[in-house]
């Protein structure tokens, strides 16, 4: 009986939270170990329909890197980062469209169904979702001291995001799963970084919350220790003085950037924890680091 006791006060606890958050979109960017680990996999498909089940609007976008370099090796193909992006060409790009677009958005897809929801896969190119433009990284040449453009080639950035073909999904009781691919002005076909594309989704939507599933635990200070709130306001200091360094910066200031574009929250958690959105959601204490106004 006191096992039962407890899994009644464990729904108790995720009651309020249920009532707040009823009818509100929350943005999911899904990537990392949880992509490719079948246990975590499972799990965030339930995570997703019970969200729906419940009344929340989620809304997925996915990576699939590891996924893309293993199409790209199996063909022969040798892939080149610069600063974390792969260089792409059109050879690359077909890849990516063909690996994100198709067998990980279906199987994304697919997982959810299975489990009693409605998902339908979509790319930023269908209904203009995300209009894109080429990324232009720049560098100071060392002999000249002067900025010079990178060409890493069909990489891409978020110009704008028509949320009307989500909001259609949403209306009627679909869950919405993205691609991160954008169309050019010409109908020319872009990879965007999908936490960049997961951060605009949210502005666009006012989303209630965006999730960033990662491999690491939250934000964590200069100690190794978790930091379970940030002001969004106080980011860029904990850039200058280096608390925060490497691959968080970017995942950081897409979450500022969604709260500035009136997202209530940014969460980063470890997406390793299996029903990871679920915790951070609907209990108390979280399990990762939220960004957003608390001052």
């Amino acid at each position: 009986m006191k096992k039962l006791i407890e899994k009644a006060e464990i729904l108790m606890e995720a009651l309020p939270y249920i009532r707040r958050f009823y009818n509100q979109t929350i943005v999911i960017k899904y990537g990392g170990n949880a992509m490719v680990d079948d246990a975590l996999k499972e799990g965030f498909a339930q995570d997703i329909t019970l969200m729906k089940y419940i009344g929340l609007n989620p809304v997925v976008v996915h990576g699939g890197g590891p996924q893309i370099g293993n199409v790209l090796k199996a063909m022969g193909k040798q892939t080149e980062f610069i600063r974390g992006m792969r260089v792409t060409d059109s050879e690359t790009m077909d890849v990516v469209e063909m690996v994100l677009g198709g067998k990980v958005n279906k199987e994304i897809v697919g997982n959810i169904n299975r489990h009693g929801c409605r998902a339908v896969g979509l790319s930023g190119k269908d209904g203009g979702l995300i209009q894109a433009r080429k990324l232009e990284m720049k560098e100071i040449n060392p002999d000249t001291l002067t900025p010079e453009i990178i060409d890493i080639g069909m990489v891409g950035e978020v110009e704008s995001i028509n949320p009307s073909v989500i909001r259609a999904l949403e209306e009627s009781s679909f869950i919405p799963v993205i691609a991160p691919i954008g169309v050019g002005k010409n109908g020319e076909t872009y990879n965007i970084n999908a936490d960049l594309v997961a951060g605009r989704i949210a502005g666009a939507l006012r989303a209630e919350k965006l999730i960033l599933l990662t491999d690491v635990s939250g934000v964590k200070d200069k100690q190794g220790e978790l930091i379970t709130t940030i002001d969004s306001r106080r980011v860029q200091g904990l850039i200058d003085d280096e608390t925060i360094t490497g691959g968080m910066i970017p995942k950081l200031t897409c979450c500022v950037d969604a709260v500035n574009e009136g997202v209530q929250k940014a969460h980063i958690i470890d997406g390793r924890v299996k029903h990871a959105c679920l915790l951070e959601i609907f209990t108390d204490l979280g399990i990762g680091t939220a960004v957003g106004r608390f001052e």
